[in-house]
């Protein structure tokens, strides 16, 4: 039985539609899916950035109630850090072993849980210890977080969305400035039920409505599976493990100062101090989703260029600070590093999804990540041991992030991008 021309091409021509149709279909189901996942993993992001702001405005009145000294109250916000530096880079590892939401689950169930008990505890001990644990809680969230970027979003898209999603550092300190400090005004236990009750929601958020990761990579047959020791090995994720050190040891030492420094010299109210770096935060917000567009629009492939010169230009503004009597361009270099540095962080942050394998995402972005929670412990201390031994001058503190961020930049093109 002979088929003519014409009607195999009428059954190509009907098979092929019916394929558009299809692809169609699930593109319109796949869009709704994908910004319910990105909204998901934003709420949760704001507020580990809320909770992280909050404790330095709840610290106030704990110490006022339990006679805290200073040194006390430090310890309790160092431990998270150390809690969050420690559990980093295992944290990355199970969101490539177990899958990215267990992960998610995992984090943000200790996180609920130790948010709570913060605001039903009376004692140092336990302040630190909750503290600490609450840092292990966080240590999950960013390495899978970005692990699910890399397993729902394709290549070309990631750096964008990762930028869109690390936006919400800006939107968790507006939360803590103007949300929580109200809170904490009225009573500061209260305060830390509310923030447990909204993690409670991000958990229930992510149990529900983000797909599960193991099931994507199943379909994927990858050859080989890349060993833990050759990640952390690799020449670019020890390179931009040192950058992410050293651009948070800016970041953080600049906000661990900057208070009191413009204080000091401009003789402002705390209240004025706190509206310039509310504002500061919001800046910080446009400025992660700008870094989104620059870096996938302008400096597709040119991530160096943009990185050394943002560095560059953010030592010069350092300098700016030292060398300016007038609070309007100090104010104006403020929101100049808070652009710069966000931009350089966030392009770090998101170069893994470029230069490294889908398969080590999450292992790469823990030990990166690593190193911008060690930068955000080390600088304070370390920047305030200089204050100390320069008399009290803060212009050592800004001199010496000039010559920090100067370093960053070039250590950035020692980065292999094939």
């Amino acid at each position: 039985m002979s088929i003519s021309k014409s009607a195999l091409q009428e059954q190509y021509t009907e098979g092929t539609n019916q394929q558009m149709v299809r692809k169609n279909s699930i593109q319109k189901e796949k869009k709704p899916s994908e910004i319910l996942l990105i909204t998901v993993l934003m709420f949760g992001y704001s507020l580990l950035y809320m909770d992280k702001n909050m404790i330095s405005t709840a610290i106030i009145p704990i110490a006022e109630q339990y006679n805290f000294t200073t040194s006390q109250t430090g310890l309790i916000m160092s431990l998270f850090f150390l809690g969050y530096s420690l559990m980093q880079i295992p944290g990355g590892w199970l969101a490539d072993k177990i899958g990215y939401k267990k992960v998610l689950i995992i984090s943000l169930s200790l996180i609920t849980v130790f948010t709570f008990a913060f605001g039903f505890v009376g004692s140092l001990i336990l302040f630190i210890l909750i503290r600490f644990f609450a840092g292990v809680g966080h240590a999950g969230y960013p390495s899978s977080t970005s692990k699910s970027i890399a397993v729902n979003f394709s290549k070309d898209r990631r750096t964008f969305i990762q930028s869109l999603i690390l936006s919400t550092s800006g939107i968790g300190g507006i939360l803590a400035f103007l949300f929580g400090a109200r809170l904490i005004d009225l009573d500061w236990h209260y305060a830390y039920y509310v923030l447990g009750t909204l993690f409670l929601i991000s958990l229930i958020l992510v149990i529900f409505f983000v797909p599960s990761g193991t099931a994507i990579e199943k379909r994927k047959v990858e050859p080989k599976q890349a060993s833990f020791k050759s990640v952390i090995l690799n020449r670019n994720v020890i390179v931009l493990f040192m950058v992410m050190v050293l651009v948070n040891m800016a970041f953080y030492g600049n906000m661990s100062w900057l208070p009191s420094f413009l204080k000091a010299k401009f003789a402002l109210s705390i209240s004025t101090v706190g509206t310039i770096l509310a504002i500061n935060a919001v800046g910080g917000t446009i400025a992660s989703l700008l870094a989104g567009i620059l870096l996938t629009k302008f400096f597709a492939d040119k991530e160096k260029v943009l990185f050394l010169s943002s560095s560059i230009l953010s030592a010069g503004a350092f300098v700016g600070l030292v060398l300016s009597d007038s609070l309007a361009v100090s104010i104006g270099l403020l929101y100049v590093l808070t652009f710069l540095l966000t931009i350089i962080f966030v392009g770090v942050f998101s170069w893994p999804h470029k230069i490294l394998p889908e398969k080590v995402i999450g292992s790469s972005v823990g030990i990166i990540n690593t190193g911008s929670t060690l930068g955000g412990f080390v600088a304070p201390m370390t920047f305030g041991a200089l204050i100390t031994l320069f008399g009290g001058s803060f212009s050592i503190v800004f001199i010496s992030l000039s010559v920090v961020m100067v370093i960053a930049g070039f250590i950035v093109l020692t980065v292999k991008t094939k």
